[in-house]
């Protein structure tokens, strides 16, 4: 799916929220388990979009983001991010 620029905007200031005020919790960021946590937007028509991230070292990195249909983070995106959390750190 591609996001507007305005929705690119929200997600953007979110992750900067959450880099450069961590550690930081709801309505934020959320912890998933694992090492994972999830910045929390909120976008334009009612979207909801999250990125998946990881902490290490002090660094964050960005692992997955996708657009939230259903309450329960689905478990594929959950996969997705683990696997690239692996191969980063």
């Amino acid at each position: 799916m591609e996001l507007t620029q305005e929705d690119r905007k929200l997600i953007g200031r979110d992750i900067q929220k959450v880099e450069f005020g961590w550690p930081l919790g709801m309505p934020y960021c959320r912890n998933l388990g694992s090492g994972l946590w999830e910045v929390r937007s909120d976008l334009t028509d009612g979207k909801i979009g999250r990125v998946i991230f990881s902490i290490a070292g002090g660094r964050m990195a960005l692992l997955h983001g996708f657009i939230k249909k259903t309450q329960k983070t689905p478990r594929h995106d959950l996969q997705v991010a683990l696997r690239r959390m692996k191969e980063v750190f």
